[in-house]
C-alpha cells in the first residue's frame, strides 16, 4: 500500500535524542524498520514522514544542516534545483520567498529563493528526503549596500568565494561552473559544498537490499599487505553481527604446528540497507612470516563458524621475478567478475591484483561492495588486491569511509591524503606509487617526490584513476605536478582507468613522445567492464588503442626485464610490449 499522511498516526513519534540531522534520521530509519515491511519501506513519502516525525524532530532537520553567523543585517539566498519535484519542506515557513531569478550551471537551472535576515545565527534545514544529487548551495549579501558582510561559524566548515560567472558551487565538481548569475547576486559571499550533503536524509526511495546478506560464517575473504610482502600478510572478512571474535589460523603449507592470531573487529552500518543494516568486519594482521614460502589459513572464532582452508604465498627475500595483473574500472559488475576468474585461471602464478579506482559503483553503498566481491569468485582470497580508489569509490565528496573499511592497507601516504588511499610498498625490485586521484594533487606531489628519490627500485610503477593522457578530460594540473616527476625519476609506467577506453602511450617526456622506453614514461589506461565509444579522435601519442571491450593487463618482472601483455576476455593477446634495461 502507499503510505501516505493519513497512515502515519499508527507510529507515533520519534523518540527526542541527541539534536543532529544523522541522529533525528538514524532513529527514523530504526522506526521504519521497526514498524513496517519491506514492500511498504518502498512507499513511504514526505507527508508520512513529517507526520511520524516530533516536533523537535522536525526543527532540527529545519535548523541545523547549515548554520552560520552574519555580523551585518543580511539577505540569505538559497539556490534549488528547478528540477527537484519537492520544495525542502521548511523553506516557506522558514521565511523563505521564491523570487523571480535564477542562477545556471551547463547542467542544471536553479531558482532563487530569499530570506532577509538580521544581524546573529542563520540556521538553514535539509535538502529534501529524497537524494536530489544537486543539492542547493548559499550566497549571503549585506542588506545595505557598503556594509562589510562577514560569514563566521559555519557548522559544517564551508569554503566561502565570490558569488560571479566562473565560480564553482560542488567541491567535487569543480569544472561545473556558473554561467549565468543575476546582477543582484554578483559579488555576494558564496558557500560553497558537495553534492553528496543531498543523503544526509535520504528516506523517500531510499532503502536497499543485499543480494548476500552477512551469516554467522565467514566470507568475503580478502588478502592485502599493510607490511612487508616478504613476511606480512592482512586477511580481512565479513560475518554478521551475531559473531563478535575473530580469529585467524595459520600454518606452513603442509605442516600440522598452527599459529593462531586474534583478529581486530570493525562494525560497519549502512542504514538504509535493510536485510543487512549492520555487518562485522574484521582484520588479522600476520607478521614475522617466512620469506618466499606457502601458507595455509582459515578464519573464524572459538565455538562458532570457520572459512574453509586458503592458501597464501609470501615474497622471497631476494628478487626472483614476479608476475600482477591489474584492472581498469570494475564498477562491481558480472561482466568484470568473470575476466577476473578467467584471468585467475590462466595465470595463476601472479602474486597480487590491482584495480585503478571505480571498484564500485556508488562507494557508500554496501550491497555493491557484496557484489563486488560475490562477482570476483574469491580470488582476494588466495591472491592480494592492492587497489586505489577512483572517483565512483568517494561518492559526491563524502569521502570514501566504506572503502577504507574494507581493506587493510600500507598508511605510509602524504597527510593531505585520507590514510590507506595514497600509498607506496615496494614488491622485490619493483616501488608501487598507489596515489588517490580524488584527493587534492598539488597536496601529494612532495610525497611522490619524496618516494621516487629514496627509491632504489629497478622498475617503478604508478596507479591513479585518472589518465594524464586522454582525448575525453585534461589532466593538466596532473601533468605538471606529477608527470613531471615521472619524468625526473623516470617512472617506466603508468595505469589509470576512468575514461572507458583501452589506451597505451608512447613513451612520453615533457608533455612530448620519444623514442625510447629507457628515456620516457609509457601511459596505460583500461577498462574492466565492457566500454563502447564510437567516432574517437585522434591520439597522436597513442600505440594501441581499443574503443570497445573490456581487457586485463599481465606484467611480468624478472631482473631487469619486464614483459606487459594487454588479453581480452577470452585470453586473446590485444596489446603486447617488451622492456629490457641495460
Amino acid at each position: 500500500m502507499l503510505l501516505t499522511a493519513g497512515t502515519a498516526t499508527a507510529f507515533g513519534q520519534v523518540s527526542s535524542g541527541p539534536q543532529t540531522v544523522k541522529s533525528v534520521t538514524d532513529r527514523a530509519v530504526t522506526r521504519l524498520y521497526e514498524q513496517l515491511s519491506p514492500q511498504q519501506l518502498d512507499t513511504i513519502r514526505e507527508s508520512f514522514i513529517l507526520n511520524m516525525l516530533s516536533p523537535a524532530d522536525k526543527n532540527v532537520l529545519a535548523t541545523r544542516y547549515l548554520t552560520f553567523d552574519v555580523n551585518v543585517p543580511a539577505v540569505v539566498s538559497v539556490m534549488r534545483d528547478q528540477a527537484q519535484k519537492t520544495v525542502p519542506f521548511w523553506l516557506l515557513p522558514g521565511g523563505f520567498v521564491k523570487t523571480g531569478m535564477v542562477v545556471k550551471n551547463e547542467e542544471y537551472t536553479y531558482e532563487v529563493w530569499q530570506k532577509r535576515v538580521n544581524a546573529g545565527r542563520v540556521e538553514l534545514g535539509i535538502n529534501g528526503f529524497d537524494k536530489h544529487r544537486p543539492v542547493y548551495f548559499v550566497s549571503v549579501g549585506p542588506q545595505k549596500a557598503g556594509s562589510r558582510l562577514q560569514v563566521t561559524n559555519c557548522l559544517p566548515a564551508q569554503t566561502q568565494t565570490v558569488m560571479q560567472k566562473g565560480a564553482f558551487t560542488y567541491h567535487d565538481w569543480d569544472d561545473l561552473v556558473l554561467d549565468e548569475v543575476p546582477e543582484a547576486l554578483r559579488g555576494q559571499l558564496l558557500l560553497q559544498t558537495i553534492r553528496g550533503r543531498a543523503r544526509e536524509a535520504h528516506l523517500v526511495g531510499a532503502f536497499r537490499k543485499t543480494t548476500t546478506p552477512s551469516t554467522a560464517t565467514p566470507d568475503q575473504l580478502l588478502l592485502t599487505w599493510r607490511g612487508d610482502p616478504a613476511t606480512t600478510m592482512n586477511i580481512q572478512w565479513r560475518t554478521s553481527p551475531a559473531v563478535n571474535e575473530g580469529l585467524v589460523q595459520y600454518w606452513v603449507a603442509g605442516r600440522h604446528d598452527t599459529l593462531t592470531q586474534p583478529a581486530s573487529r570493525f562494525v560497519m552500518e549502512d542504514r538504509l540497507l535493510q536485510n543487512d543494516r549492520y555487518v562485522h568486519r574484521f582484520t588479522g594482521t600476520l607478521s614475522g612470516l617466512a620469506p618466499g614460502t606457502t601458507y595455509t589459513c582459515r578464519v573464524g572464532s572459538r565455538g562458532g563458524s570457520w572459512s574453509p582452508p586458503t592458501t597464501f604465498s609470501t615474497s622471497a627475500a631476494a628478487p626472483d621475478g614476479f608476475s600482477y595483473i591489474w584492472f581498469g574500472d570494475t564498477h562491481k559488475s558480472p561482466e568484470w567478475g568473470q575476466i577476473a576468474q578467467k584471468a585467475a585461471a590462466r595465470h595463476p602464478e601472479v602474486a597480487f591484483y590491482s584495480i585503478a579506482g571505480d571498484l564500485v559503483s556508488t562507494g557508500l553503498h554496501r550491497d555493491e561492495w557484496d557484489e563486488l566481491w560475490q562477482h570476483s569468485g574469491g580470488i582476494f582470497a588466495r591472491k592480494p588486491l592492492m587497489p586505489i580508489p577512483g572517483n565512483h569509490d568517494s561518492q559526491d565528496g563524502l569521502g570514501a569511509w566504506m572503502y577504507q573499511a574494507m581493506f587493510s592497507l600500507p598508511e605510509n601516504g602524504p597527510a593531505a591524503a585520507p590514510a590507506e588511499q595514497t600509498y607506496a610498498f615496494t614488491y622485490q625490485n619493483a616501488l608501487f606509487l598507489m596515489i588517490d586521484g580524488t584527493s587534492p594533487v598539488e597536496q601529494q606531489t612532495a610525497w611522490i617526490k619524496d618516494q621516487l628519490a629514496s627509491s632504489k627500485a629497478d622498475w617503478k610503477f604508478a596507479f591513479f584513476h585518472f589518465p594524464p593522457y586522454n582525448y575525453e578530460e585534461d589532466y593538466a594540473l596532473i601533468r605538471r605536478e606529477w608527470c613531471s616527476l615521472f619524468d625526473q625519476y623516470h617512472v617506466d609506467m603508468v595505469m589509470s582507468g576512468h575514461v572507458h577506453y583501452y589506451m597505451r602511450s608512447k613513451p612520453m617526456y615533457a608533455g612530448k613522445p620519444v623514442d625510447s622506453p629507457a628515456k620516457g614514461t609509457i601511459y596505460t589506461i583500461s577498462v574492466g567492464i565492457p566500454g563502447n565509444h564510437n567516432n574517437m579522435p585522434a591520439e597522436d601519442y597513442a600505440v594501441s588503442r581499443y574503443p570497445k571491450g573490456n581487457y586485463y593487463q599481465h606484467i611480468t618482472i624478472k631482473g631487469k626485464k619486464m614483459i606487459y601483455t594487454c588479453y581480452d576476455p577470452d585470453g586473446q593477446v590485444k596489446d603486447q610490449l617488451s622492456i629490457r634495461k641495460e
